[in-house]
């Protein structure tokens, strides 16, 4: 076997059919990895948003305090926990001044924090599916990729009249380079995926909770008259 036969040789040299499958899953590895990238950060700030928001949310004061803080821009209000807060805070006081029926309004309310959250969650399992595609498919791309060199090199073997290891391996190692770059491009994305999805289950678990707490505050100032329930 030549010394000098090198990685890139045996791509270089490989049958077109098996370099389209090593571009389509480089490619394809190179997806899953830049929305691995944006999915940690995402869900990284998502969840620094939600234990701020708490904190603010329990340290005392009126929720139209707080929701006057978030108009004003002291809080980021446009994702996550925050987003879900003013979606219910906003309806609460609809409600309130249509002076309706308190379970009407509750229904109200829930329905609108309900909404959002279901939102942020959409948002938040944005690309999953790309993952859990990619890392499904490409070992099997790679494997076609794989079969069709191999099929090829049997091939070339077939038309020589002698056959010796330093002509039969290079075929052999360029088709199951197409296996290797297809774990490649599948295993991060199955762990990625196994793992955001474990954690937009917690975070959507942390919204359902806060809504329910948040409900339950809002239904005791609708009950009882006050428009400045309190956070605490």
């Amino acid at each position: 076997m030549n010394n000098n036969i090198s990685f890139l040789q045996l791509i270089l040299h490989a049958h077109p059919l098996v370099q389209g499958v090593l571009t389509l899953l480089l490619a394809a590895s190179l997806l899953s990895w830049t929305v691995i990238l944006a999915k940690r950060s995402l869900l990284s700030r998502i969840q620094r948003i939600a234990v701020e928001f708490e904190n603010r949310f329990w340290s005392g004061g009126t929720l139209g305090d707080l929701y006057e803080g978030l108009r004003r821009g002291r809080e980021k209000s446009d994702e996550g926990l925050p987003q879900i807060f003013s979606a219910g805070y906003e309806e609460f006081t609809r409600q309130q001044g249509a002076r309706i029926d308190p379970d009407d309004a509750m229904a109200a309310v829930q329905r609108q924090m309900r909404v959002a959250q279901a939102r942020e969650i959409e948002r938040l399992e944005g690309g999953l599916s790309m993952l859990a595609t990619i890392g499904s498919t490409s070992p099997y791309v790679g494997l076609f990729g794989t079969v069709w060199g191999i099929m090829n090199a049997f091939i070339a073997i077939g038309n020589v009249k002698q056959a010796t290891l330093a002509s039969v391996a290079p075929g052999i190692a360029e088709a199951l380079i197409a296996t290797a770059v297809g774990l490649f491009a599948a295993i991060p994305a199955v762990v990625a995926y196994n793992f955001f999805t474990s954690r937009v289950e917690r975070i959507e678990t942390r919204f359902g909770t806060f809504s329910e707490e948040m409900i339950g505050i809002i239904e005791r100032g609708l009950r009882g008259g006050g428009a400045g329930s309190r956070a605490a």
